[in-house]
C-alpha cells in the first residue's frame, strides 16, 4: 500500500481521538441549576428509552435483511462480480451479507453516538447561556462536532476496513474486484438510515406538532412550558430525529457515495494498469484519501469558532465552515497531485491531475452554494421568510400559500446549481483524456465522482452544525422548563433560530450530495451490470431507452415512489400527533392544577404514546421503499431498474428540496414574529399571542413533517434505490 493511503486510517483514528477530547471538554462544563439538571435527566432518559426500542427493532429487521440478501446472492451470483470462480454462489453471498451487517452496525452506532452526546450537551449549553452567548455557541458546536467527527470517521474506517479485509484476507480478490464485493456495506448503511430517519422523524414531529397546537394555540402558554405534557416528548424528539436520524443519514451518504466512487475508479485503474502507470490502485483509493484530508481540515476549523457577544452566531459558525473549505482545497490539491501525477499530461499540455483538481473544486463550490442557498430560503434576514411572516397578518391560509410557494420556488436554483455542477465536473474530467480499450472516455464520469468527494470533504463540519440545532433547541427548552432568568432565554432563543437554519443547511447539503451521488451511483450500477454481462457474454448496457415501454413504466413508478413514500411518512406524523393532542388535552381537562403548577403533567405517558406510534408507523414507508425497486427489477428487468433509478432520483431530489426548504422557512417565519421583527402600522412589534403569531404556528406545524420527516427520509430513499439495485443487480439480469 502506498504511503499516502495510510492517511485514511490515520485521519479516522485522529478524528475519533479528537471527538473524545471534545466530548470530555463538553462533559466537564457546568450543568447549571438543579432544576436544569432535572430537566436534562428527564430528556436523556426518554431519548435513551426510545433509541433502545427503535434500534432493537431495526437490528431485527437488518438481521432478516442480511439473511435474505445472502441467500439471494448465493442463488443468483456466479463469478460475475469478482470474476473468481471459487467465490461464486455461497461465498459471495456470505461476503455480501457480512458487508451488509457491518454497514448496518456502523450506521446504528453513528446514530446512537450522536444522540448520546447531544442529550448531555443541551443542559450544559443552557448553563453556558447564563454567562455568555459565545460560550453557549462553543459548547453546542463542540457537542455537535462529537457526532460529526465520529460519524464521518466511522464511515471512513468502515469502508477502508472492510475493503482491506476483503482485498487482503481473501487472497483471490484483487484491489480492482474488492469494490464490487463491499456494496453490501452501503446497502446496510442505507437500510438502517432509512428506518432510523423515519422513526426519529415521525417521533419528533408528532411530538412537536401535538405540543405546539395544544400548548401555544389552545392553552396560550409559551413553547417548552413545563405545564405542557407534550414538551418532554418534543425535546426528546429533537435528539432522536435530528441527531440519531441525521447521523445515520449522513453516515449512509458518505459510505454509499464512497463505494460508488471507488467502483468508478476501477475503470481508471484498468487504463492505468494497461498503460503501465505506477501504483494504479491509487485511483481506487483516491475517494477515501480526499475524505481523510477533509476530516483533518475540520479538526483545525474547530479552533476558529470564536467571536464577540454582539456578533450574529451564524457568522461564528460560518467562520469555521470557511476555514474547513479553504483547508480542504489544499488537501484536494495534495491528493490529486500525489495520486494522479503519474498519468502525465493531456493533449492540451495540462497535467491530468489538474483537471481532476478543478473537478473537485466544483464539488467544494457546490457545497458552499447550497449552504448559502439554504440560508437565503430559511433565515429570517432574507426575503422568503419575511414574505411568509407578512402573509401571516391575514391568517393561516395566506401563510400556508406563501410557504408553499417558497418551497416550490427553491427547486429552480437547486436544479440549476446541480446541473451546472454535473456538467462542469463531467467536462473537466473528460478533458483529462482517459479512454479505455473501447475508446470510451471514462474521465468524465470519474470527474463527477471527484466532485462528489470534494463536496463530502466538509461533511463532518456540516453535521456538527446540524447537531448544533437540536442541542440549542433543547437548551431553550431546558431554560424555559427550569424557569431561568429572561436574559438566558433570550440567548437560547437566538441560538435556536440559528439552529433552525443550520439544520436546514444540512438538509440542503444532503440533497446536493445526493444529487451528485445519484449520477455517480447510477454510473456505478451501469458498470456493475456491464461487468456481469461481459462475464455472461450478454449485451452491454450503454444507454437507457425511455421510449421502451418497460423502462417508461419503471420511471413512472420511480417518480410515484417519492410522492407515495412522502405521503406515508407525513400521514404517520399526523396520526401520531392526533394521539398526542388528545392526551395533552385530557391532562389539561382532568388535571386543572397543571396551569397553576400545583400538579405535574404526566410526561412519561406522552413519551410512551409517541414511542409506540413512531415505531409502528415507520414500518410501512420503509418496506415500500425497499420492496418497490426489487419488484420492478424482477418484473421488468435491469434496464427498467435503470429508468426507475434516474427518474426516481430526480423526483426525490426536487420533492425533498420543496419539503426541506419550505418547512424551514415556515419555522423561521414563526421565530421571526416571536422575536418582534414583524411590526404593525404604528411600528410596534407583533409578537406572541397575536393572530399573526397563531397563523405562523399553524404554518410551522404544517411544515414540521415536511422538513424533519418526509424531506430527510427522501435523501435516504434516493441513495437506498441506488445501493439496493447495486447489490441485487444479478437478480434483475435474466
Amino acid at each position: 500500500m502506498e504511503l499516502i493511503t495510510w492517511i485514511i486510517p490515520a485521519a479516522g483514528l485522529i478524528a475519533v481521538a479528537f471527538a473524545l477530547y471534545l466530548a470530555r471538554d463538553v462533559m466537564s462544563r457546568d450543568t447549571g441549576t438543579p432544576e436544569m439538571v432535572a430537566v436534562g435527566d428527564t430528556i436523556r432518559e426518554g431519548a435513551d428509552a426510545f433509541v433502545k426500542r427503535q434500534y432493537t427493532t431495526i437490528a431485527m429487521l437488518a438481521l432478516v435483511g442480511a439473511v435474505v440478501i445472502g441467500v439471494v446472492i448465493a442463488l443468483v451470483e456466479t463469478a460475475d462480480v469478482a470474476d473468481v470462480p471459487s467465490l461464486a454462489g455461497g461465498p459471495i453471498g456470505i461476503m455480501t451479507a457480512i458487508a451488509f451487517l457491518v454497514g448496518a452496525a456502523c450506521s446504528m452506532a453513528s446514530g446512537i453516538i450522536g444522540m448520546f452526546i447531544s442529550v448531555r450537551s443541551n443542559v450544559r449549553t443552557a448553563s453556558a447561556a447564563r454567562r455568555s452567548l459565545v460560550e453557549a455557541v462553543q459548547v453546542a458546536m463542540r457537542g455537535g462536532a462529537v457526532s460529526g467527527f465520529l460519524v464521518v470517521a466511522l464511515s471512513l474506517l468502515g469502508v477502508w476496513g472492510i475493503f482491506t479485509v476483503y482485498e487482503a484476507v481473501v487472497g483471490e480478490v484483487t484491489v480492482a474486484q474488492a469494490p464490487f464485493l463491499i456494496v453490501g456495506f452501503g446497502f446496510g448503511a442505507s437500510f438502517v438510515a432509512l428506518f432510523a430517519q423515519l422513526g426519529g422523524g415521525i417521533y419528533t414531529k408528532a411530538a412537536d406538532v401535538g405540543s405546539d397546537l395544544v400548548g401555544k394555540v389552545e392553552a396560550g402558554i409559551p413553547e417548552d412550558d413545563p405545564r405542557n405534557a407534550g414538551v418532554v416528548a418534543d425535546l426528546v424528539g429533537d435528539n432522536v430525529g435530528d441527531c440519531a436520524g441525521r447521523g445515520a443519514d449522513l453516515f449512509e451518504s458518505t459510505a454509499a457515495e464512497n463505494i460508488g466512487a471507488m467502483i468508478l475508479g476501477v475503470a481508471v485503474f484498468t487504463i492505468a494498469s494497461t498503460a503501465g502507470w505506477p501504483h494504479p490502485e491509487l485511483w481506487i483509493f483516491f475517494p477515501l484519501v480526499v475524505r481523510a484530508f477533509g476530516l483533518l481540515a475540520t479538526i483545525v476549523a474547530m479552533f476558529f469558532i470564536r467571536g464577540s457577544e454582539t456578533e450574529d452566531p451564524m457568522n461564528i459558525l460560518n467562520r469555521g465552515y470557511w476555514v474547513t473549505t479553504i483547508l480542504s482545497v489544499g488537501g484536494l490539491a495534495i491528493s490529486t497531485y500525489l495520486m494522479m501525477d503519474t498519468a502525465g499530461t493531456t493533449a492540451n499540455g495540462l497535467p491530468v491531475w489538474l483537471w481532476f483538481f478543478f473537478a473537485g473544486l466544483v464539488g467544494l463550490a457546490t457545497s458552499v452554494v447550497f449552504v448559502y442557498i439554504t440560508q437565503y430560503y430559511t433565515a429570517g434576514t432574507y426575503r422568503p421568510v419575511r414574505e411568509i411572516a407578512e402573509a401571516s397578518r391575514t391568517g393561516p391560509a395566506t401563510n400556508i400559500i406563501s410557504g408553499t410557494a417558497v418551497g416550490f420556488e427553491t427547486t429552480f436554483v437547486t436544479a440549476i446549481s446541480i446541473g451546472v455542477a454535473l456538467i462542469a465536473s463531467h467536462w473537466l474530467g473528460s478533458m483529462a483524456g482517459l479512454e479505455n480499450a473501447e475508446g470510451v472516455n471514462v474521465g468524465g464520469i470519474f470527474g463527477t465522482a471527484v466532485a462528489t468527494m470534494g463536496m463530502l470533504m466538509t461533511c463532518a463540519y456540516i453535521l456538527a452544525m446540524d447537531t448544533f440545532g437540536p442541542i440549542t433547541d433543547n437548551a431553550g427548552g431546558v431554560a424555559e422548563f427550569s424557569r431561568s432568568e429572561s436574559h438566558t432565554r433570550e440567548i437560547t432563543d437566538r441560538l435556536d433560530a440559528v439552529g433552525n437554519t443550520t439544520k436546514a443547511l444540512t438538509k440542503g447539503y444532503a440533497i446536493a450530495s445526493a444529487s451528485l451521488a445519484a449520477f455517480l451511483l447510477f454510473s456505478a450500477y451501469i458498470d456493475k451490470v456491464n461487468l456481469i454481462q461481459t462475464n455472461r457474454g450478454g449485451e452491454l448496457l450503454t444507454a437507457v431507452n425511455l421510449a421502451d415501454v418497460g423502462v417508461f413504466v419503471a420511471a413512472l413508478i420511480g417518480a410515484m415512489l417519492a410522492y407515495f413514500f412522502s405521503s406515508l411518512a407525513i400521514r404517520a406524523v399526523g396520526k401520531t400527533a392526533q394521539s398526542i393532542i388528545v392526551e395533552v388535552r385530557r391532562q389539561f381537562r382532568e388535571m386543572p392544577g397543571i396551569m397553576d403548577y400545583s400538579q405535574r403533567p404526566d410526561y412519561a405517558r406522552v413519551v410512551d404514546i409517541t414511542t409506540r406510534a413512531a415505531l409502528r408507523e415507520m414500518v410501512a414507508p420503509g418496506l415500500v421503499a425497499v420492496v418497490t425497486p426489487i419488484v420492478v427489477g424482477l418484473l421488468l428487468g435491469y434496464q427498467a431498474v435503470a429508468g426507475l433509478l434516474m427518474v426516481g432520483t430526480i423526483a426525490g431530489v426536487l420533492l425533498a428540496t420543496v419539503l426541506n426548504n419550505g418547512g424551514g422557512a415556515w419555522d423561521n417565519a414563526k421565530k421571526y414574529i416571536e422575536s418582534g421583527n414583524l411590526k404593525d402600522e404604528h411600528g410596534n412589534p407583533i409578537g406572541k399571542k397575536t393572530d399573526a403569531h397563531a397563523a405562523a404556528v399553524v404554518g410551522d406545524t404544517v411544515g414540521d413533517p415536511f422538513k424533519d420527516t418526509a424531506g430527510p427520509s427522501l435523501h435516504v430513499l434516493v441513495k437506498l434505490l441506488a445501493t439496493i439495485t447495486l447489490v441485487l443487480a444479478p437478480l434483475f439480469i435474466r
